[in-house]
């Protein structure tokens, strides 16, 4: 049985999520899949159905499944795959539902990879009023809301496209404890690191980002074409990159204007570290300095970067994207904060140790879907 004492606070690890399903707070239609459970979240499986739907919702006061009936306009199974296509909304039953303790919250967010295809995706609860956050004590299905904004998709009953994270009370780190935590590891590898209300993280224009081969290749992040083939979410380096991805080649001036309403794939100037007994969420820097999003999947889960688990620091990649006008992004201007959070205790096993972890020590990268 999972007891805390009264003044435990933080994320969950990995063998606390497995006995949160163990005790029937984690329920599901089929058994957990290998590597499902991460160092501090838990990845979240398609159900067998898909709903395209006329718009996006919250469900207010009432179940996601009546606005469903109200909102749908066709469904179709997902057991032999099915094409997602851009600019539709789709809701899928998920094969988690929960049941949690008085005492548990939950939040959810896109995975890396997932954000890096440009999927926007959300996890909906009955009676709820916002996305991705789930109240302590819920006793209810979840969904996820998909709308592939720029390439198709192909997913299938099990596709694994958001996680959620499990925590007990209030554990982010206040400005002095993160200085302190920062001059203990020192979680962004610049001098003049901005450590205050989160870890300040700025994007990388200057063209020295290093390729496999360790040089510099002048490239500073990734456009995605339109009209493309579609992107089978479970296929591992199986697309060309000139096929879906436009490079952006540094310019003299360090700058990028973003275009509207495309996509790109940029990095962080600063290479980043999660200490083991901490987990870590990009959050936007300031709604009023730019108009643009950034960052769509922001979990970094203990030892992402981190030396003792495979890394020397690790660059986060950006998933940008600009609204309604041009804007003109320069070199090292901050684009987001990492907030770091206490675990609860530290997970069996940190990121990229033996986890099949995708992008540690990573640079500027695109996601597992495309060769290298």
């Amino acid at each position: 049985m999972l007891t805390f004492a009264v003044d435990d606070k933080g994320i969950l690890p990995d063998r606390m999520i497995g006995a949160l399903a163990a005790q029937g707070c984690i329920l599901t239609e089929t058994d957990f899949v290998p590597g499902q459970i991460q160092p501090a979240s838990l990845d979240l499986r398609l159900g067998a159905v898909a709903y395209r739907v006329r718009a996006s919702f919250l469900p207010g006061s009432t179940t996601v499944a009546r606005r469903i009936d109200e909102l749908k306009l066709h469904e179709f199974p997902l057991a032999d795959g099915a094409v997602l296509e851009t600019g539709c909304v789709y809701i899928v039953p998920l094969l988690e539902s929960l049941a949690l303790p008085d005492d548990i919250a939950a939040a959810a967010n896109p995975k890396s990879s997932t954000g890096r295809l440009d999927i926007f995706t959300r996890v909906i609860a009955d009676e709820t009023r916002g996305f991705d956050r789930i109240e302590p004590g819920y006793h209810g299905p979840l969904y996820a809301e998909i709308s592939p904004r720029t390439f198709p998709v192909l997913v299938r009953e099990g596709s694994r496209l958001s996680q959620i994270r499990f925590r007990r009370g209030h554990a982010v780190l206040d400005a002095e404890a993160l200085r302190a935590l920062h001059r203990r590891e020192r979680l962004v590898d610049s001098d003049a690191a901005d450590v205050g209300d989160g870890v300040a993280v700025s994007v990388d224009l200057s063209g020295d980002l290093a390729g496999l081969d360790g040089k510099s290749t002048g490239i500073v992040g990734y456009r995605a074409k339109r009209h493309t083939g579609l992107i089978d979410v479970e296929r591992r380096a199986g697309y060309s990159v000139h096929d879906f991805w436009e490079p952006m080649i540094a310019r003299p001036d360090r700058s990028l204007i973003l275009d509207p309403n495309e996509f790109y794939i940029l990095a962080s100037k600063e290479a980043v570290q999660v200490p083991p007994d901490y987990a870590a969420e990009m959050v936007p820097f300031d709604p009023l300095v730019g108009e643009f999003r950034v960052h769509y999947a922001g979990f970094f889960d203990p030892g992402f970067g981190y030396a003792g688990a495979g890394g020397k620091g690790a660059r986060a990649v950006l998933e940008v994207r600009s609204r309604e006008v041009p804007f003109i992004l320069e070199h090292g201007q901050i684009v987001g904060r990492l907030i770091y959070e206490k675990m609860l205790a530290r997970p069996e096993k940190l990121y990229g140790q033996a986890i099949g972890s995708n992008y540690q020590a990573q640079s500027l990268k695109l996601s597992k879907h495309f060769k290298a």
